[in-house]
């Protein structure tokens, strides 16, 4: 009798993981689908922008001592998201509004698409720099990270839209819509060199503290009931 029932309880087992589905993150309620609630959208895109911002500081170091182990850096190109008005502090990216706060946030995500993927290219082709693997993993982890984070932010701004914590009209702009060409594109034109490397990840790492910073601002305006 023991061995029956062991071996119903063993065909039981078994059959669990082939029955039970994963399942699958949507905002619509949509039939097998998991709905995240707003919190958890914030709380999966601030921990996301937080590991994106350390690896960026990791890889920006990275590059500084492998081309500049003196630190003797003269000047540093204008970023070209500068076009791009940000709030300089905490204070005043929460009076800058949910619609305004949630609209910088993407645009700056979607400035940085192209440039990190390119990075990523520039620094695999470049037969001449013996660059660290880890390096590599890292440019081609905070280019993913980016995608990935936008496509975030978007469901994020979808949900608070579909709550009415947020207008229509907020929404994701394509890059080039975002800074002036020229700016744009510059890291877009052929090889890098190790200027480049520096410049563009000193400024990424910029832009993604501010991303970090103000996704967590804009929780707190959300639920102002947070002790932020």
């Amino acid at each position: 009798m023991r061995k029956v029932w062991f071996a119903v309880l063993t065909l039981v087992y078994l059959e669990l993981p082939m029955s039970v589905e994963t399942a699958q993150i949507c905002l619509h309620g949509q039939v097998g689908c998991h709905v995240p609630s707003l919190a958890d959208l914030f709380d999966r895109v601030i921990q996301q922008s937080s590991r994106m911002h350390g690896i960026s500081t990791d890889l920006h170091s990275e590059i500084e001592q492998f081309f500049f182990p003196s630190k003797n850096i003269i000047g540093k190109r204008k970023c070209h998201t500068h076009g791009i008005l940000t709030p300089a502090d905490k204070e005043n990216a929460q009076r800058l509004g949910r619609e305004q706060l949630t609209q910088v946030i993407l645009r700056l995500l979607g400035a940085w698409d192209d440039p990190l993927s390119h990075l990523f290219q520039s620094m695999s082709q470049d037969k001449n720099q013996d660059f660290n693997h880890h390096s590599y993993n890292k440019a081609l982890e905070i280019s993913d990270m980016v995608h990935e984070l936008r496509d975030g932010v978007e469901k994020m701004t979808e949900k608070m839209k579909l709550l009415g914590v947020l207008g229509d009209t907020v929404g994701y702009v394509s890059p080039e819509a975002l800074v002036p060409s020229p700016a744009f594109s510059f890291y877009m034109q052929g090889k890098l060199n190790s200027m480049d490397y520096h410049d563009l990840l000193y400024c990424f790492h910029r832009d993604s503290n501010k991303i970090k910073n103000y996704l967590r601002v804009l929780k707190c305006t959300t639920f102002p009931g947070l002790d932020c």
